[in-house]
């Protein structure tokens, strides 16, 4: 039996990580002493290492390295060696959040024929196993993950904003761009924290106290009995939907139910076994690729804490800071979405989505070295899960030029102060903004007893004056205050303006 077992992010066909410290890990025999060596294209060595086995694990460390093609890496030890060729070194990317990031390629706008045709040898994907649940299959299935180029018939389940974001980066780059999939479809933001990020603030730990008073006593048994009849009664009224929604392109989830009978709710069983326990999904996916050397984080996550906390953006943070502390990068570059305009068809507006908005705002605004891509025009209205995945991908491509690379880019204009003038409150903004389309304006003013009024709008170069007879003397302004509405304020360069808060 082999002394070590390499992690399959070190398999043939890997993307590495330029520009920085590349880490090559596995697990192996305590006491045990793994060798790396890097050979470039024309077999000379270019960065070796060495690290003993401890508790399991070994990561050996490797000097820094430019983009390139047609590497080998030799993993060994006295007595078993392990070959991984054809490895890339450019700019890697993991991929992480909830539905909207795990949305496929194949489910996407554009992708079943993209599929057909596209060829980009420099761009590959990573995806890591999905699974709650530590066990032998988990354990098989992170052995045989393995890298996949972008080619005719591949990137099916590639995630589909992640596939324009790659795709259009190394076009722009034109270095090698390799995307790791870890993500998971309705997870809360602790789902993928682990217990020393969520036990930083109160907001974390409240998360873990709820959680485990609700699944107190809870067996594993009973708990997959539960789940198995949720996920039955799930994927039982999606495959009757499927065809109502072929024939009635644009139907209404409320107008599928009155046919069909009504969805079962989103209401997962909680147990020690659930995906969407605080601090699961972190072991049992996102551990495995630590501390793999990142060029960012593209992050898409937010709709299932809407409910749950008024304190996202202490949550975010300090997800944010323990990654970096994890990924062993204090400046890693943190790409996040803000959450577009939804509603479901059947709910009212309950001002849960503009809290998270602006929750990832404030986050945004106060870690450094992080970029928010704004989708206010992108929702769809009673679809939580917009299939035009190239918007947010382009949006984050933009992003990630001004970011990461220091490069012009297309930013939302973003509102940056506010002052009084007699009757009006004059908004400054970061840019410019046109009217466009028939939206809402959204544009709300207060006076010193924080009631919000609608607001008359008028621009003055890069100022919105607003007014309301209902104010006479305005100091608070707010912007999209709604879960769903069609916005009509964007940027000269087409994007639309930032929702904000100003008080």
């Amino acid at each position: 039996m082999p002394r070590f077992q390499l992690s399959s992010l070190f398999t043939d066909g890997a993307v590495l990580c330029r520009g920085k410290e590349i880490r090559v890990f596995g697990t192996g025999e305590n006491g045990v002493t793994i060798r790396a060596a890097l050979q470039n294209s024309a077999g000379a060595e270019i960065a070796r290492g060495e690290s003993a086995v401890r508790d399991g694990a070994f990561c050996v460390r490797l000097s820094p390295q430019e983009a390139q093609t047609g590497c080998v890496l030799t993993v060994s030890d006295a007595q078993d060696t392990v070959t991984a060729r054809d490895i890339l070194i450019g700019d890697v990317y993991w991929a992480g959040g909830q539905s909207n990031m795990e949305l496929e390629l194949q489910n996407a706008d554009e992708g079943p024929e993209l599929i057909k045709t596209h060829e980009n040898s420099l761009v590959r994907y990573y995806n890591v196993p999905k699974y709650p649940r530590l066990g032998e299959d988990a354990e098989k299935a992170n052995r045989d993950a393995r890298w996949v180029a972008v080619a005719p018939g591949t990137a099916k389940d590639m995630s589909a904003a992640a596939y324009f974001f790659a795709m259009k980066l190394q076009k722009k780059l034109n270095v090698p761009i390799g995307i790791v999939d870890c993500y998971w479809g309705g997870t809360s933001i602790t789902c993928w924290m682990d217990e020393e990020a969520l036990q930083r603030t109160a907001e974390g730990r409240r998360y873990i106290r709820e959680y485990d008073g609700q699944c107190e006593g809870k067996t594993m048994e009973a708990y997959i009995a539960e789940e198995k009849a949720f996920f039955d009664g799930q994927n039982d009224w999606n495959e009757r939907a499927a065809p109502v929604r072929r024939a009635h392109p644009g139907i209404t989830t409320q107008a599928i139910a009155e046919m069909i009978g009504p969805c079962p709710p989103w209401v997962p069983p909680v147990g020690p076994g659930s995906p969407f326990r605080p601090h699961g999904l972190f072991h049992t996916m996102l551990e495995g690729i630590i501390p793999l050397a990142l060029t960012g984080v593209l992050f898409y996550q937010g709709e299932e804490d809407t409910w749950r906390t008024r304190r996202y953006d202490l949550l975010l943070i300090s997800f944010i800071q323990r990654i970096r502390e994890l990924f062993l990068d204090a400046e890693l570059p943190f790409l996040n979405v803000q959450l577009p305009m939804w509603i479901d068809a059947a709910a009212e507006d309950g001002k849960l989505w503009p809290a998270i908005r602006m929750a990832q705002w404030q986050a945004y605004r106060m870690t450094r070295n992080t970029g928010l891509a704004v989708l206010l025009d992108a929702g769809e209205y009673d679809n939580i899960h917009p299939t035009d995945k190239r918007v947010v991908g382009e949006r984050l491509y933009e992003v990630a030029l001004d970011t990461v690379y220091h490069l012009p880019a297309r930013l939302s204009p973003y509102a940056v102060g506010k002052y009084t003038r007699g009757n009006q409150l004059a908004v400054l903004l970061s840019a410019p903004v046109v009217e466009k389309g028939d939206g809402q304006w959204l544009m709300e003013i207060a006076g010193e007893d924080g009631a919000y009024y609608p607001a008359s709008v008028a621009s003055e170069g890069d100022q919105l004056l607003l007014t309301s007879p209902e104010v006479p003397h305005p100091v608070m302004a707010r912007y999209a205050w709604t879960d769903y509405a069609i916005v009509r304020f964007f940027g000269e360069n087409g994007l639309p303006l930032a929702p904000f808060v100003l008080a």
